[in-house]
């Protein structure tokens, strides 16, 4: 690598980075007031020449150095799935592992999770993993990736890594990975490359973004983030470090898009906290049940506050919003007075207005605890006119009918409902457009990659950049598995590499795909039909049937004069098949196939997916 400032054209590495095996390992670097050099990695080496030199066109007069490469495999013209590659020579790492959930064409489908394979071809390269932050669409497929890559170092905040144990005991994992803990403004070595962790807010506590060290310069990943100068827990984003990183020269930023069509700036989540004492005092008398996310430790702790203050017991419902609690209060991030949390078992002793209940189903989620209250199915929980109940979530895209679905059949049990914008009890986690200047004005960089969000989004942040004095022609709108490179001079899209989406169907993983959905959701909208049909070829003669099964498509028994036509065409047909001696079995069950279709769309205009079963004696 060419660096004029380094001797013969080589750059020595720190001392304070661990070297093994004739290559720089990911270890953790603790920053101190000792040695301020190992807190940015050999900057003046490693970044790209200074910002006085951002105005001069002469591309000549600049360094062009090691490349680089971002390479996203989630997250992009998608919500959730985050997982981005960082490559350089032959060291990579990984920022965040995340899943998504499946649309309503994924019929049966769990989870949706990155498809790992340019991973496994260059596993020789993988440094390390780090996450940003502790939400689903961050960690949710870490259990998939360790299954197949156990020996892969992960690096996370105290709380990311609390929640990430969690999983892995889920999948009995724990064991056999390497977790690691860090802090914000930390610094590890991945390779030719370091990671340096910056504090984000956002709604989970122990966010942070990450400075990028690389040959060709700067990177800066904010992570979901948001500005709250009130944050309930933690301190505020760390604006100063992205400020001096910007000041030094950022060679590019990837910023969080969620909110990127938002003008002006997310509420603090302290907002939510004097909406609620309001909404507590006006649900005096009844049982009050509070639906939110999980992850979203914040609220929980308001809730929490806002029950002692009124008296009350706090109980919890939902698998995943008491897993998120234990480790919450086990790792000192949720304050809880003792004799305040109760188990749901308990909440009989007590008189409706001694109670509150936090749970999930936010999202109107069909297996969640709310809808199962909302159905009168859960086991603990019955709904009655005592109960006033808060859905403390705003519906992701998409959700909408099952939100409102879940809050009309709660009001049908007679329960008062508070939902989406009625009272403010949500604030976004994720920054508006002003928040998004913010962040593109003290950084400076020379390119920008919006990062997390749908097109729309994408295509949003990369007007407000340009608003900010970003030149278009040095912004990145990228897809899932696009290859970006960068010398430090110019950034480009130069190649794409396998990426896409892997779907969990229970124990199986990959195994659904898109001929499998396609089969789903055939069934789902037409239904089917088995004929059936018992033969002996060698006297050319149908001993039995044919015979229809229908499922999904008619109920037989008032459509009896339909299927007995079909029965005909079906023995003609076969008895043809039989008569000109064809053998072929697929040929045979072709014809039969396309003779019943074809009758079927006449009669009914409708095409159920047909199954011919054919047995020889």
């Amino acid at each position: 690598m060419n660096n004029n400032n380094s001797n013969n054209g080589k750059r020595k590495p720190s001392k304070r980075y661990v070297q093994g095996n004739g290559k720089l390992r990911g270890v953790p670097i603790k920053r101190g007031a000792e040695n301020k050099q190992s807190a940015e990695p050999s900057q003046a080496k490693l970044r790209p020449n200074g910002r006085g030199q951002r105005g001069n066109n002469n591309k000549q007069q600049e360094q062009r150095r090691t490349p680089v490469k971002i390479i996203p495999l989630g997250g992009l013209n998608e919500i959730g799935k985050n997982f981005t590659v960082i490559e350089c020579s032959n060291d990579m790492f990984i920022i965040d592992c995340g899943l998504a959930f499946p649309d309503s064409e994924m019929l049966g489908v769990d989870i949706v999770i990155p498809d790992f394979s340019y991973v496994e071809k260059n596993i020789e390269k993988l440094r390390g993993v780090v996450i940003t932050h502790g939400h689903e669409d961050h960690i949710g497929g870490l259990p998939y990736f360790l299954k197949k890559f156990p020996n892969t170092p992960v690096y996370g905040t105290r709380l990311t890594i609390g929640l990430i144990e969690g999983k892995l005991r889920e999948h009995a994992l724990l064991d056999s990975v390497k977790l690691n803990t860090v802090t914000p403004r930390q610094t590890i070595r991945m390779g030719c490359m370091a990671v340096e962790f910056i504090r984000v807010n956002h709604s989970i506590p122990d966010s942070v973004g990450m400075a990028i060290h690389t040959p060709a310069g700067v990177l800066i990943h904010t992570g979901d983030f948001k500005v709250d100068y009130t944050p309930i827990e933690g301190g505020i984003i760390d604006l100063p470090r992205f400020a001096e990183l910007g000041n030094k020269g950022v060679l590019a930023l990837m910023s969080d898009s969620t909110n990127s069509e938002r003008p002006g700036y997310t509420a603090s989540e302290r907002k939510v906290g004097d909406n609620l004492e309001m909404l507590f005092a006006k649900g005096e008398g009844k049982r009050i049940i509070i639906a939110t996310f999980a992850s979203n430790i914040h609220r929980v702790q308001q809730i929490i506050n806002n029950a002692v203050n009124t008296g009350r017991k706090v109980a919890v419902s939902g698998r995943s919003m008491v897993n998120v609690i234990s480790v919450g209060i086990e790792l000192g991030y949720l304050k809880v007075p003792d004799g305040v949390l109760i188990d749901i078992d308990m909440i009989g002793r007590y008189l409706p207005e001694q109670i509150v209940l936090v749970t999930t189903g936010s999202q109107g989620e069909p297996m969640s605890a709310l809808s199962r209250m909302s159905m009168n199915e859960h086991r603990k929980v019955s709904i009655t006119p005592q109960d006033f109940i808060i859905i403390s979530a705003n519906p992701i895209p998409g959700n909408e009918k099952l939100v409102t679905r879940v809050v009309n059949d709660l009001m049908k049990l007679g329960a008062e409902v508070v939902y989406e914008k009625m009272y403010e009890v949500h604030v976004s986690g994720h920054a508006c457009q002003e928040e998004q200047k913010l962040m593109l004005s003290i950084t400076k960089p020379k390119f920008f990659i919006p990062v997390h969000g749908e097109f729309k989004h994408l295509m949003k942040h990369k007007q407000t950049a340009m608003s900010v004095g970003i030149p278009e022609e040095n912004i990145i709108i990228a897809g899932i598995g696009d290859v970006i490179e960068t010398d430090g001079v110019d950034m480009n899209i130069t190649s794409e590499v396998p990426a896409g989406r892997v779907l969990v169907d229970g124990l199986g993983v990959g195994d659904v795909g898109a001929i499998v959905l396609r089969d789903r959701k055939h069934l789902a909208e037409d239904g089917l039909i088995i004929a059936v049909a018992t033969i002996d070829r060698t006297v050319g003669e149908i001993l039995a049937g044919p015979d229809l099964v229908s499922r999904g498509f008619v109920y037989v028994r008032e459509s009896e004069e339909l299927m007995n036509e079909a029965k005909e065409l079906l023995t003609e047909t076969l008895q043809n098949c039989l008569d000109s001696n064809m053998h072929e079995w697929n040929a045979i069950k072709g014809r039969m196939k396309d003779n019943l279709s074809d009758f079927i769309f006449t009669k009914t205009k409708r095409s159920p997916m047909i199954l011919p079963i054919i047995m020889e004696i």
